[in-house]
């Protein structure tokens, strides 16, 4: 029986996957190889070999109500997009609230992990582990990996012929820290990711000349939705997801695309995706304003390099660039894992919801944040520690080899098709919340909330798919989730709400008229899915 719990990593998904140890009876044992939690949460001054972290200006592309613990949310007076300060102080208050700090060696580098001999029978793992310089050998029931998807930079650089002879500096976006060595420069960004989209705006400020250079093209939206709601809290929701799963995927694209072109139109920017599809897209506030004031000029895809100019797929020539900096990302690795383990567990697409390696005699070992969803991770990886605790406790089974494998195989079916073999391919955040939900046995009963709490039914439905949801009932109830479902949109305006008007009111008459109008939309379109 799994007892004693090895996690690597302290970040996000280690802490979680502390907190669900221990609700769960277990026993864990967190090796951190930095000095503190918060994993790329924790800025750090100069680039540190193996430690990915943020640069200097980073705000969370997620609202915090879509971010939080499923039992510990924001304090409401914080902002709903965060400085990667705030969200590491709201780290540390969880960490303090539910004593995790108590299981975490710091300072402890994890070298390998191997099965034990007899691993047939017991599914333990031997743990080597490094501190000051004194390795130890210690063994566990069951591994959970916390490390993260920024262990190792993707620097293609033989994709970029010339650059070799390149006179000017480049580097990768880890490097990266604020403008400030770069001003009054003629700097290229290459890869128009949420990074590299941020980087080019924040050199556009007091660099002489920005290029960004695009592959693909990418779908630019603001942080700030309807009537100045966060974007994510308007439009993740189970009725937005019913509707996409019951209309036509062209139809559902072109909606998305006309909504994406109300703000500016993407093609005269040179940003509109490659792919007439909206799939690919970033959070950006500001780029299109700097497009606009030619602070940032968009570029397709670098053909070569010169000395001191670079080429670009449609013969254009930008003489006298002085750096070149990689937006391109990172990969996955595990290098304490034996090969045949980590060429398995690189790719989240490779395991059981993401989360297991199928293969193995006893499933002991989990992969925990490696996820690619369209959303927050935060609550994701937090129901993923849920899921896998239960698993190591006997509470929750998962099925026999050969169906996990169909499982594997059909996600990769699906991905693949909703998404044109892109290296983005993103699960629906609703769809995955719901499916480990459904496996730990906390998964909304909708029909049932409409019977019982009809008032409550509806926010669950109609507004943000929040984690507070997964409290409502099954394993790990919280008394108060309703409660937290209930005030989520007063703790978004909490901080907004400065400077009150007097006889400014909150309009819910509308609000409560539109709910009852999607709501009966929402039962004549599943009356039809049903019926035909």
């Amino acid at each position: 029986m799994v007892r004693r719990v090895a996690i690597i990593g302290a970040g996000v998904s280690g802490l979680a996957s502390i907190k669900c140890c221990l609700d769960e009876g277990l026993e864990p044992t967190c090796f951190e190889k930095n000095e503190s939690i918060g994993g790329v949460w924790q800025f750090t001054e100069t680039p540190e070999e193996g430690r990915a972290t943020v640069y200097r200006s980073v705000i969370s592309n997620t609202s915090k109500e879509m971010s939080c613990f499923s039992d510990f949310p924001f304090p409401a007076d914080f902002p709903n997009y965060l400085r990667h300060s705030k969200l590491l102080d709201y780290l540390r208050m969880y960490a303090e609230k539910f004593h995790l700090l108590d299981y975490i060696r710091f300072k402890t580098t994890v070298c390998s992990v191997r099965k034990q001999p007899d691993f047939t029978a017991t599914g333990q793992w031997l743990v080597v582990t490094e501190t000051n310089g004194q390795r130890t050998s210690v063994a566990f029931d069951a591994i959970m990996v916390c490390s993260g998807h920024y262990a190792e930079l993707n620097l293609p650089l033989d994709y970029f012929p010339g650059i070799e002879n390149f006179q000017g500096r480049y580097l990768h976006t880890w490097e990266y820290r604020d403008p400030k060595p770069f001003e009054g420069g003629k700097v290229l960004v290459v890869g128009a990711g949420n990074s590299g989209g941020d980087i080019a705006v924040e050199i556009g400020r007091t660099g002489a000349q920005v290029f960004l250079s695009t592959r693909t093209g990418t779908w630019v939206l603001s942080r700030i939705s309807d009537a100045g709601w966060p974007l994510d809290m308007i439009f993740t929701t189970r009725f937005s997801r019913f509707i996409e799963r019951i209309l036509p995927a062209c139809f559902i694209n072109r909606i998305l695309a006309k909504k994406f072109r109300q703000w500016f139109n993407h093609e005269n920017y040179g940003l509109i995706p490659v792919q007439s599809s909206w799939k690919p897209f970033i959070v950006n506030d500001e780029l299109p304003s700097y497009i606009l004031c030619g602070d940032v000029v968009v570029k397709p895809n670098v053909k070569a390099f010169t000395e001191t100019s670079v080429i670009f797929e449609d013969e254009t020539v930008e003489e006298n660039v002085d750096v070149v900096i990689f937006a391109t990302g990172y990969k996955t690795s595990f290098p304490f894992l034996d090969e045949s383990l980590h060429s398995v567990c690189k790719s989240h697409m490779n395991l059981y919801k993401q989360v297991f390696p199928p293969h193995l005699e006893k499933p002991t070992l989990a992969i925990i944040g490696t996820i690619a969803i369209a959303g927050s991770t935060l609550p994701a990886v937090e129901l993923q520690a849920r899921w896998v605790t239960r698993v190591f406790n006997g509470s929750s089974k998962l099925p026999p080899v050969n169906k996990q494998i169909s499982d594997i195989a059909k996600r990769k079916k699906d991905l693949l098709k909703h998404w044109g073999g892109s290296q983005i391919a993103r699960t629906s955040f609703v769809s995955y919340m719901d499916e480990i939900a459904a496996c730990i046995g906390v998964k909304p009963n909708i029909p049932l909330l409409f019977l019982s709490d009809t008032k409550l039914a509806l926010e669950v439905v109609f507004g943000p798919c929040t984690s507070y949801q997964y409290r409502l009932n099954g394993p790990g109830k919280w008394k108060k989730a309703r409660s937290a479902i209930l005030t989520q949109w007063d703790r978004a305006l909490k901080p907004l709400r400065t400077r009150v008007i007097d006889g400014s009111t909150k309009c819910t008459t509308a609000s409560c008229l539109f709910k009852i109008l999607a709501l009966i939309t929402f039962l004549g379109a599943a009356s039809l899915v049903f019926r035909y």
